[in-house]
């Protein structure tokens, strides 16, 4: 244990060890745990006093317990991907999401289900799924927001036009004050009530106290709070009203654990509508988009979304959606229309309806989306609003702090009209306009500069006055993110100063000790205050190896390029983060590393910079898929920043072995050719097989790809040059190191097909690498020297741009993304770097009409390689695969799990089986017979092959090269 570890624990060592000796559960007071609970989705940063990881409700009991007798305030946090600072505190976080997400019953006539809080939206309604319902609300963050963050937050998302906010869907719930008050609790007729009193005690006094809150203030309730769909500001008052049925659960739903913490609930669900029809409608502003909403809301759409040309402009530029975007009407804003019905034919005719009237008194142009998958992709991308303009290539970062308001919705024309003249007034109007438009409900980032005093102070009277706008427009603070500490010290603007009053008595009532949370709603933070970066923010600014050129070339700023939306936290689908899904650990997903990388550089939390255990640890299980680099919205790499860290770490130290057995391997297969049969059987025999393998720091259960007798390269020396009239003319064959010494019947039969397309191939006379295997162990500063070799061996090809294929999807990556990176400012590192093709995007882009002579008429199961994934993309080499006649079914399940070197070292053998049984294996062996599977990664045929040894995975070379003999010999 560090002396780091004991300087932040000390004071609460007691603490810590009371919750280690009474909780069923892990627990957390290292500095790398509260370094990645140090903050959420918001501006602020608060670093916890510890972390709890309950494994039961009654373990969750057990912990606050401790904290009570101790006086210690406590924070109940989701998915933590609030916006407001609501999930950040000084206190002991309890993370419910690693354990507590079981489905505890569901009653499907009645409608209802009962949940522990960690469980994910969408997990949930997968579970939900075969009996046709689902819960309705649906924020963006669907994929991680849990439901019990989503019951703190009183969350809503798109779905909430049809459904309503959370508050409209939670029945019951079990809740637990900080002094140990456990209770259901719901609607409270009359009769309840007396019983409650009569019962005496504790929540008798609770009771009784809310009876006269409500008595107190039910006509400055009725006159202060907004009649509109999207009031999320402030406690429910208004559910202690008696035509809301006096609803306790009501009243604690987006209280955001500032009065209680939840520890089941009971939820209202929806039937999944049986169809649905997508319409767009283009505007010539967002203006004019807003002030056709009331004529649409006519039509009773069930979703009515805004977006506008800022936002499309972004995403287009970050290649988001791109074939879906492309679908939109004319127009510089947009309107998106989903109308449901239980037909296809009820759906169309309803979106029909809205479109004759909005023809007929607005000036749109609109378009009917029928195909699904198109309809899927536009929504995604107006999920993908946050990423997209958090940080524009044309201007400065943005934030949140003012980008959830809510105002009635037949106001919000000129209510927006209104605010972009403020935007404007302030600096700030580059900033984006989009959200629920169909509940008036405007998001946005906003330009803000967070680092200065001056800007700070021009963030604070830009959010006083935008909520003096919204309130003078019959509107709420927040419309869907809560208050948090962006908005708890405005409302008295909102609601007054003597519903303020109100909201103070009512957290005495369930928190009179003020350690629920404590600062935010009732006697909150300061807007300014706790901010993440601030006019003191000065981390360290380390010389690096990689450029970071999307970073301003300063790793500090890529450290902090995490906006924290938790989509890494997903189960559903895309590459992103492989280990999380593995692990279910927050410092194993991406926002969680990106948090110990912030906190390295701000040297408060972790203080042993770049020699930092818990920092390398975290690391660790990282597996460098690159998922991050095209799943995260604001493009986190997280491999690129492992290989940095590591180059650091142990710079000028010995490192693990495996850093030499798989770093080094591109030499180490040099020598093994020399006798690749000795090498094998030493290799596999069976005394010194594991011996080797620990040796090497490579786990034991794995099996060592075997060196082929002959690489391609010799074969290519010695090979028979084919007739020289080629009439695309010449390209390159990388011989990389996988395919050149484990598998070079690959390279064979990509010769084949390339001639056969017309070129001329041509292989590099020398030994040369890409580097990939020094990158991925970080040790940059060879790689930097094998790169620079590499380069000056291609430079005649370069110059002349001849092509260069690579085979190995992981080699591509490099040469495409890592090499400018490493080698900022050379140009024959840019040459070589648009100059890479895949063997798919070479025949699509050269000789797009070329077709192999024969169809080969089968289907295939395609698993892309991660980095494929994250840099390349597939579709090329999916178009060339179905010219050859090739059924093909591409894959989303992730990554593979062996990821280099990664699934070879020894500690990580349980995450990579873990992470190929998550979706790879199981579609594998639910694949029809004869499928084919394909798999153009060396890591990912070999994992397959290790896993399930019956199958046979192949290159897409080899079924190109397979139609191009077959035509050859018809």
């Amino acid at each position: 244990m560090t002396s780091e570890l004991h300087r932040s624990t000390l004071p609460f060592a007691a603490l810590e060890q009371d919750l280690r000796d009474r909780v069923d559960g892990e627990v957390r007071f290292d500095p790398g745990s509260r370094a990645a609970y140090s903050t959420d989705a918001s501006n602020y940063r608060q670093v916890p006093i510890g972390v709890v990881v309950p494994r039961t409700p009654e373990a969750a009991v057990a912990a606050v317990a401790v904290c009570h007798e101790r006086d210690v305030p406590v924070l109940s946090r989701g998915g933590g991907t609030s916006l407001a600072g609501q999930c950040c505190n000084t206190a002991v976080v309890l993370d419910w999401t690693k354990y507590c997400h079981r489905v505890l019953s569901v009653d499907a006539d009645a409608g209802t289900v009962q949940v522990e809080p960690g469980i994910a939206l969408d997990v949930l309604n997968n579970k939900l799924d075969p009996d046709g319902l689902m819960f309705g609300p649906k924020p963006s963050t669907h994929v991680s927001c849990t439901i019990g963050g989503m019951i703190g937050n009183n969350s809503c998302g798109s779905t909430a036009q049809a459904y309503g906010k959370t508050v409209d869907s939670v029945r019951r719930l079990e809740v637990l004050t900080h002094d140990g008050l456990r209770m259901w609790v719901g609607a409270t007729d009359d009769d309840e009530f007396d019983r409650i009193v009569a019962a005496g005690g504790r929540r008798a006094e609770i009771y009784r106290g809310l009876r006269r809150l409500r008595d107190s203030y039910a006509d400055e309730i009725r006159a202060r709070y907004p009649r509109i769909p999207r009031r999320v500001s402030g406690y429910n008052l208004d559910s202690l009203l008696p035509e809301n049925g006096f609803h306790v659960a009501g009243l604690l739903t987006g209280s955001e654990s500032t009065l209680v913490t939840v520890l089941r609930a009971e939820l209202d669900l929806v039937a999944v509508p049986a169809a649905e029809t997508l319409v767009v409608a283009g505007f010539g502003d967002i203006v004019e988009a807003a002030d056709a909403v009331p004529l649409v809301l006519e039509h009773d759409p069930a979703a009515l979304e805004g977006i506008d040309h800022r936002l499309v402009t972004l995403e287009h530029s970050k290649r988001l959606a791109e074939k879906a975007l492309a679908e939109l009407p004319e127009g510089s804003a947009w309107l998106l229309a989903r109308f449901t019905g239980d037909s296809t034919d009820e759906s169309d005719e309803r979106a029909r309806a809205m479109i004759a009237h909005l023809e007929r008194d607005r000036s749109a142009s609109t378009r009917v989306l029928d195909d699904p998958a198109l309809e899927k992709k536009v929504w995604a991308a107006r999920e993908a609003g946050l990423g997209a303009t958090a940080y524009p290539p044309d201007g400065p970062e943005t934030h949140e702090g003012w980008e959830d308001a809510a105002v009635p919705p037949e106001r919000l024309g000129d209510y927006l009209r209104d605010f972009r003249d403020l935007l404007d007034r302030y600096d700030y109007g580059t900033a984006s306009l989009y959200g629920h438009f169909g509940h008036g409900c405007v998001h946005t980032r906003i330009p803000f500069d967070l680092r200065t005093a001056p800007g700070v102070a021009r963030y604070r009277r830009f959010v006083e006055e935008a909520a003096h706008l919204v309130v003078g427009y019959g509107g709420s603070l927040s419309g869907e993110h809560g208050d948090g500490q962006s908005r708890g010290e405005l409302l008295p603007i909102m609601f007054g100063d003597r519903l303020v009053t109100a909201f103070g008595e009512l957290k005495n009532l369930f928190d009179p000790g003020n350690r629920m949370n404590p600062g935010k709603i009732v006697a909150p933070y300061r807007l300014d205050e706790n901010l993440r970066q601030g006019s003191a923010y000065l981390p360290l600014e380390p010389a690096t190896r990689f450029g970071f050129p999307d970073d301003d070339h300063r790793f500090s700023r890529a450290a902090a390029r995490c906006v924290g939306v938790g989509k890494c936290r997903g189960h559903e689908s895309g590459v992103m983060c492989p280990s999380y899904r593995a692990t279910g650990e927050e410092e194993h997903s991406t926002r969680g590393r990106a948090r110990l990388l912030f906190e390295m550089l701000n040297g408060e939390v972790i203080t042993d910079g770049w020699r930092s255990e818990a920092v390398r640890d975290a690391l660790d299980l990282c597996l460098a898929c690159k998922g991050c680099l095209s799943d995260c919205p604001v493009n986190v790499d997280m491999a690129t920043y492992k290989a940095e860290f590591l180059f650091h770490h142990y710079r000028g130290r010995v490192r693990p072995r495996a850093h030499y057995s798989m770093g080094w391997l591109p030499v180490l297969a040099r020598v093994a050719s020399a006798a690749p049969s000795v090498v094998n059987a030493a290799a596999h025999a069976r005394g010194l097989s594991p011996l080797l393998a620990r040796a090497g720091g490579i786990d034991p259960r794995r099996t060592l790809p075997r060196f082929a007798r002959q690489r391609f390269t010799q074969w290519w020396r010695r090979r028979e040059p084919p007739p020289p009239h080629r009439v695309h003319g010449p390209v390159v064959l990388w011989p990389d190191t996988f395919t050149d010494n484990f598998e070079p019947d690959i390279a064979r039969d990509a010769v084949t097909v390339l001639e056969a397309a017309g070129f001329a191939v041509e292989v590099p006379e020398e030994f040369a690498c890409c580097g990939l295997t020094w990158i991925s162990t970080g040790q940059l500063a060879v790689a930097q020297k094998v790169l620079t070799r590499t380069l000056r061996l291609l430079a005649p090809v370069l110059r002349s741009g001849t092509p260069v294929v690579v085979l190995e999807p992981s080699c591509a990556a490099v040469f495409r993304s890592d090499l400018p990176e490493l080698m900022p400012g050379n140009e024959d590192a840019r040459r070589l770097a648009a100059q890479t093709f895949t063997l798919g995007e070479l025949l699509q882009a050269r000789v797009p009409d070329w077709r192999p002579p024969h169809t080969l008429g089968m289907s295939a199961l395609i698993q892309p390689h991660c980095h494929q994934h994250a840099v390349m993309g597939y579709r090329d080499d999916a178009t060339v695969l179905d010219h050859a006649g090739v059924d093909t079914t591409v894959l989303d399940a992730g990554c593979c799990g062996l990821a280099g070197n990664f699934g070879f070292e020894a500690g990580h053998y349980e995450v990579s089986v873990a992470c190929a049984e998550d979706k790879l294996l199981p579609a594998i062996r639910a694949a029809d017979p004869g499928t084919t599977i394909l798999a153009d990664g060396f890591s990912c045929r070999t994992q397959i092959r290790d896993l399930l040894p019956s199958v046979t995975p192949q290159h897409a070379a080899q079924l190109l090269a397979a139609a191009v003999r077959r035509g050859s010999d018809t």
